[in-house]
């Protein structure tokens, strides 16, 4: 038998791949490389083109190389600047990183600071008294008063007015006299008709010409608010529709001129009407700082006598007619 007849050991399995390939001979010639297109350079550290090159560990002893993705850093490269506090602040609040709970707070202090702009607002309204000084609270105090006086006197008469009407006989009689009563008052205050009475004198000595017309007005203000039922100066009746005009030294009232020393003559309570002018801060030191002289006498008569012709509305007319 020949050596190409041998059979094969029947305990060696065939491997997936088949059979070995056979090894080639000694005397067979290695395949050449396939030569490198003349355009490309071999890589920088072969020898020639057929040296294989080095693997990741060429070298012993070699440190490990740099990882995988990372750029190496050159010498050159400048260090990082670190950063201050302020910037660490402005990186942590900008862009803001708002919660859920953040965000209820913020809205439950809005709502907290509204309220108290509100209630700060409700209750400055009564803030005009607190820098006032204590001259100026004692005038209102008295003039508050005052009027809360006339107003308890008032209500007393009307109610006397009212008892006499229900309790008289004669009910038309009574209540005719009461609209003669009421007639005669409303002419004092319209200036139709001639009162006396008690009061006071205020006379106001302008030789520099220095009090203005908003003075003398000023003046009659502070009078009415003191309970003045009837007032005259020189020889013009004061009434609700009278203004000042005119400058310093050339006062007019209503479009007539008057001259100084301006002479008041009011009827009212004398207990109430001088201690308003006399007041600290009040009229008559307001006219002196004007340098003018001012002197204000009681007296138990004072005659107001001026007239202002009655006028009959042109268009208005009672409604009980």
């Amino acid at each position: 038998m020949s050596t190409d007849d041998t059979p094969e050991k029947s305990g060696e399995p065939h491997g997936p791949e088949g059979p070995k390939e056979p090894k080639p001979s000694e005397g067979a010639q290695e395949p050449k490389p396939k030569p490198k297109p003349s355009g490309e350079e071999p890589p920088a550290g072969n020898g020639g083109a057929g040296e294989p090159e080095p693997g990741p560990q060429a070298e012993e002893g070699a440190g490990p190389g740099p990882e995988a993705g990372s750029v190496p850093q050159s010498e050159d490269a400048p260090a990082a600047v670190p950063l201050t506090g302020r910037q660490r602040l402005v990186n942590g609040l900008w862009p803001p990183r708002l919660t859920r709970a953040q965000l209820t707070v913020a809205v439950l202090l809005c709502v907290l600071g509204l309220g108290l702009a509100i209630q700060v607002r409700s209750t400055s309204d009564n803030s005009a008294l607190r820098g006032a000084r204590q001259e100026d609270l004692v005038r209102i105090l008295d003039e508050l008063d005052n009027r809360t006086k006339r107003l308890e006197d008032e209500k007393r008469r009307l109610d006397n007015q009212r008892s006499e009407l229900e309790s008289s006989s004669n009910q038309a009689a009574e209540a005719r006299k009461q609209t003669e009563q009421k007639e005669e008052q409303l002419g004092v205050l319209a200036g139709t008709v001639a009162a006396q009475g008690p009061g006071i004198e205020l006379t106001v000595s302008d030789t520099k010409g220095a009090v203005e017309a908003d003075k003398l007005l000023d003046t009659i203000q502070e009078l009415r608010a003191a309970g003045a039922e009837a007032i005259q100066i020189n020889d013009v009746r004061v009434v609700a529709d009278t203004y000042f005009s005119g400058s310093a030294g050339k006062v007019e009232i209503d479009g007539k001129k008057v001259s100084q020393p301006y002479k008041f003559k009011v009827i009212g309570k004398p207990q109430d009407l001088e201690p308003a002018l006399n007041i600290p801060g009040g009229v008559v030191q307001t006219l002196e700082k004007e340098q003018a002289a001012v002197s204000v006498s009681r007296s138990e008569k004072i005659i107001v006598d001026a007239l202002r012709p009655a006028k009959r509305p042109d268009y208005a007319r009672s409604s009980s007619q």
